[in-house]
């Protein structure tokens, strides 16, 4: 599966800024850019970090790739997987 990433940054309550990629289906991602906000978002509110803050302006498309089995299995589960990057705990 071709998959579309999306490299994000949030500034978190306690100052600390979060980057994480949301992945999505590569055609998801053409359809409708406003779906990776709000798989963004559910992962936010998910963390107790306000979804407001995600914006288009802090996540942005970086690049496709080929899928993982693990990422490719969670994509077809919840149409999204994130990978944590940094201050996501």
């Amino acid at each position: 599966m071709k998959i579309a990433v999306f490299d994000t940054y949030v500034r978190r309550p306690d100052g600390r800024r979060m980057h994480f990629d949301i992945l999505v289906r590569d055609q998801d991602a053409d359809k409708d850019p406003g779906l990776v906000l709000e798989h963004g978002r559910r992962y936010l509110a998910a963390k107790g970090v306000p979804p407001e803050q995600l914006t288009s302006q802090e996540c942005r498309f970086c690049h496709t790739e080929f899928a993982l089995p693990q990422v490719e299995a969670e994509i077809a589960e919840t149409g999204f997987a994130i990978i944590e990057l940094q201050n996501c705990d």
